[in-house]
């Protein structure tokens, strides 16, 4: 037996486990009385109603000989593709359904669609990036390079055409930062991955967050995108599915054999996602779904204001929480001691920008998605550490 030899050049622990661990030690040599976690994106929202009735009926459905189902289809089910093409249609884009993919969520699709390309291909990866893009990589022994993403061009780097890849990872909104590309700006990606023979990988699970006109919410929504681009999108924070574990890929059928490719590995690797889950994930799409949702969603866009808000009174470099659920400031020096010193002064939990990449050495991700009262008090803390 062999083990994977691509396991060594991972770091030895997973970014939001090295947290959870370091939370769980202070927790063992203290009693706290209030620890608050804005570190990992969790939804604190309870499911829409829509949701839970769907959910309630699919069970009962279940528990009868007449309607019990067993394995689904390996696409999923024909009524939440349809709703899900529907809710494209609404924003202006046409899907064919059996271009879409229901699965358990972004991140599975995220890392398993690196199974379908050669390990010879260069990864394109801005820096800072969610760790799962390079970890999945890694683990094929491709080689990665990196878009620099800073502060100078707004955390959204563009195409450098001296720069040769075959497979690039785009998120927008993206995760750590939360900044979010424009049209024109994803127009000069798509240009780039046509001229490179590429395709883009474009992780669009945070897409529900983006209220700015101008900011684009699907990669579809640029001419020719169809042609190199896949899109990730996921229930989670949109409709709160942390715990249910639901999500969708669009793989357009103009992209080469990507479709017939991915249907195949899905069909070899997963039995897809239960009756129940792609019923309560349907009944989040209707309009009173929406509805519900949203205003789960404003809950955490309050929660945003909240903590910008408290960052721009102690007068440190900021962005991010306008069209995203993420804050990313400037907190100087070591981001671990940092956290550290959230944690063991003040009780809040954060993330250290440096577990996104290199270019996060010196900032730190909060998220929205904890309670208003607990944000608010979490700032209140974390103003007087940042004015100490």
């Amino acid at each position: 037996m062999l083990f994977n030899p691509y396991f060594a050049d991972l770091s030895n622990v997973y970014l939001f486990a090295e947290a959870e661990n370091r939370l769980r030690a202070f927790l063992a040599r203290t009693k706290p009385n209030n620890v608050i976690k804005m570190g990992i994106g969790d939804v604190t929202q309870p499911l829409c109603a829509a949701a839970v009735e769907a959910g309630k009926t699919a069970v009962e459905e279940m528990g009868k000989a007449e309607s019990f189902r067993g394995y689904g289809p390996y696409r999923g089910y024909p009524f939440l593709i349809k709703s899900i093409a529907a809710y494209y249609k609404s924003r202006g884009i046409s899907l064919d359904e059996d271009e879409i993919f229901i699965s358990d969520g972004s991140k599975s699709d995220v890392a398993g669609f690196t199974d379908l390309f050669a390990k010879d291909n260069t990864v394109l990866l801005q820096d800072p990036v969610y760790p799962v893009y390079a970890d999945a990589n890694i683990l094929h022994g491709r080689k990665i390079v990196y878009a620099s993403a800073t502060m100078e061009n707004g955390f959204l780097p563009l195409p450098d055409e001296r720069v040769k890849a075959d497979i690039i990872y785009l998120c927008s909104p993206n995760n750590p930062t939360g900044a979010v590309y424009s049209a024109a700006d994803l127009e000069q990606w798509v240009a780039y991955a046509k001229s490179m023979g590429a395709v883009i990988l474009f992780d669009a699970a945070y897409e529900a967050f983006v209220t700015e006109d101008k900011k684009v919410r699907s990669i579809y929504e640029v001419r020719g995108a169809d042609e190199v681009a896949v899109e990730f999108c996921s229930f989670s924070k949109t409709a709160g599915f942390t715990g249910v574990r639901c999500g969708y890929t669009v793989v357009p059928k103009k992209l080469a054999n990507l479709n017939a490719l991915w249907f195949r590995r899905q069909s070899a690797k997963s039995n897809g996602v239960s009756y129940v889950t792609q019923r309560m994930a349907e009944a989040a799409l209707t309009n009173e779904g929406q509805k519900q949702t949203a205003a789960a969603r404003e809950v955490y866009r309050k929660n945003a204001q909240v903590i910008l808000q408290a960052l721009r009174k102690t007068g440190v470099f900021h962005t991010g929480g306008v069209n995203a659920p993420y804050i990313w400031f400037k907190c100087g020096g070591s981001s671990w001691d940092f956290f550290d010193r959230l944690l063991n002064e003040v009780q809040v939990v954060g993330t250290p920008g440096v577990g996104f990449g290199r270019n996060g050495e010196g900032f730190f991700r909060l998220t929205a998605f904890n309670t208003y009262k607990n944000t608010v008090e979490a700032m209140r803390r974390i103003q007087s550490v940042l004015r100490a």
